[in-house]
């Protein structure tokens, strides 16, 4: 067993977006599955950045550039430590997880041909479900999606069966922005191996609660946001094994991502710079980086051990209001509560809660197919995070109690 105590009070001092008011309430965040609050410590590194060696990197042989060249590569450098991946070119910054797909989708363009199948899970954000969809069209492959049942958990069954020499790429998001679920992403990817399937991973989702070791997933792409894990936003990272990177072609021309240029042909740079044309997002790197720190330096094991200790505590008395329904209630489950309560819309819970100071998510949440599942327009969605309280809770349940008892 874990030990779930952590030092709550010295953490939420590190985050002072927690110290305001909304409409003259003590601010409850319950977005963290959207985006996460940035500490102190991150954001001190972004001020230090541009206040004492902002620079355009790799290419400068001044002080300030190589300064700035030696903090992002660095940031590389925890990143594939904190991942486990092998090798530091594997790691390909980007501006979050959406970019890594699309990479990945345009990169497969020419590796497919007609009657090639996809496999997609039911439980997708939009961001991997438009790219394969586009792909398809481009390609002349076939789109299938992997079921999922009332509890919202993949049918591992049809899954399995599904599986054959058609299929070419598989795609699941490691756990549901929706529903919370924790997909076994394991058996989804050794299984995918043995029909010659490559499989890419979403871990948006994952990379806050988990510390996932991608060289024992053997998983072949990997995409994460800085965003959902106390760093800024706009840069993010996709893994991809060095076979597959070094077999797509670039997804974007121009400066970095070349080794020679004339007007008769390119030919372009070595990995990780053939994936990252252009000037990047040098301070975001640098705080993706020092967010890692951050983290680590609490524990990715208590963060989880907590934050379960949370959501049983949230579900367990949210189920205590008459007429409210979770959806989402997997076996593996971690830190998202959606729910609705019967006869109410969820927009109008949640216009609720933010007079009251709560932020929560509503609607569809980027996954309109899930919505379409339990046939509902959306849900209320309070996602957790290890800065958040039992006390906060119980502001979000009593909150829910009052908008309840106006709206019906």
């Amino acid at each position: 067993m874990i030990d779930s105590k952590i030092d709550i009070l010295k953490i939420r001092k590190d985050f002072p977006i927690l110290n305001r008011e909304v409409n003259g309430k003590p601010l409850v965040y319950f977005d963290n599955a959207a985006t996460s609050q940035t500490p102190q410590q991150v954001i001190d590194v972004i001020v230090d950045y541009y206040e004492n060696y902002n620079a355009n990197i790799h290419r400068g042989v001044h002080s300030l550039s190589q300064e700035a060249t030696d903090a992002y590569e660095n940031a590389r450098e925890k990143i594939r430590n904190h991942f486990n991946i092998a090798h530091a070119h594997e790691v390909i910054f980007t501006s979050g997880t959406t970019h890594g797909i699309n990479l990945v989708a345009n990169g497969f363009t020419g590796l497919l041909k007609k009657g090639d199948e996809i496999l997609v899970s039911a439980m997708e954000h939009h961001s991997n479900i438009v790219p394969w969809q586009m792909l398809c069209e481009r390609t002349g492959a076939v789109l299938r999606i992997i079921p999922m049942n009332r509890e919202g958990e993949l049918i591992m069954e049809v899954f399995h069966d599904m599986l054959s020499e058609k299929v070419k790429l598989v795609f699941c998001n490691h756990i549901s922005n929706a529903l919370g679920t924790i997909n076994p992403i394991k058996e989804i990817i050794d299984a995918a191996h043995k029909v010659g399937a490559a499989v890419l991973v979403d871990g948006a989702q994952a990379a806050p609660h988990i510390k996932a070791d991608l060289q024992d997933l053997d998983v072949d792409f990997y995409t994460v946001s800085a965003h959902k894990m106390c760093g800024p936003t706009g840069i993010g990272m996709l893994y991809g094994k060095s076979e597959w990177l070094k077999t797509l072609p670039p997804y974007q021309g121009g400066g970095e991502m070349i080794a020679e240029v004339t007007f008769e042909k390119t030919t372009y740079a070595d990995l990780p710079h053939k994936f990252e044309a252009g000037t990047p997002n040098v301070c975001g790197g640098i705080a993706f980086g020092a967010a890692l720190d951050y983290m680590n330096a609490i524990g990715f094991e208590q963060i989880a051990a907590y934050e379960n200790e949370l959501l049983q505590y949230a579900t367990s008395e949210l189920m205590k209001i008459e007429g409210l329904v979770i959806y989402g209630t997997a076996k593996e489950k971690t830190s998202v509560i959606s729910f609705n309560i019967k006869g109410i819309h969820p927009y109008d819970i949640g216009t609720i809660l933010d007079k009251l100071g709560i932020a929560v998510r509503t609607g569809h949440h980027c996954a309109q197919p899930i919505m379409d599942f339990y046939q509902i327009p959306g849900t209320v969605r309070a996602s957790l995070s290890f800065y958040n309280t039992h006390e906060e809770i119980d502001k979000l349940v009593a909150a829910v109690e009052k908008a309840r008892n106006m709206l019906l």
